[in-house]
């Protein structure tokens, strides 16, 4: 457990000012459904960080540390939460839905981290998700 708190120290740095940031906008991205085909008004939430492998790192060790390992498995593979490494995404796997469902959290078990961390750690933690390379699953068809 020292371990843990050693490696994620520097990170959690990032963690103090959070309160003070305001709400991430509203998303728009591809999997909504628009009634009548017109979009209500939103943003795209584009990571910053995206491919930035210094960023990966920082987001795996956050992972740990906010024991997201807990319900989600190391590596992200699944546990009592679902994988996050598999490719398949319940609420969509864009920039903006990954980080509105850390920020936010979601029915039937995801926490809310947006009253912890801020959106700079938040991203941290998408580039660690989105730099995994899905497993080929001989189970899953593909269409």
């Amino acid at each position: 457990m020292a371990v843990r708190v050693v490696a994620a120290a520097p990170l959690l740095a990032l963690v103090v000012t959070s309160a003070q940031q305001p709400p991430p906008p509203s998303v728009r991205y591809e999997q909504h459904v628009f009634a009548g085909g017109n979009p209500p008004p939103a943003e795209s939430l584009e990571n910053p960080l995206k491919g930035d492998k210094r960023a990966a790192a920082d987001g795996e060790k956050l992972f740990s540390a906010f024991n997201c390992d807990g319900c989600h498995a190391v590596g992200a593979v699944g546990g009592q939460g679902p994988s996050l490494a598999d490719g398949r995404w319940r609420y969509g796997g864009a920039d903006g839905a990954v980080f509105q469902s850390i920020y936010y959290g979601r029915p039937r078990g995801m926490p809310a981290f947006g009253g912890v961390l801020p959106p700079e750690a938040i991203w941290r933690l998408v580039t660690y998700l989105q730099s995994l390379t899905p497993a080929a699953d001989p189970a899953t068809v593909s269409w």
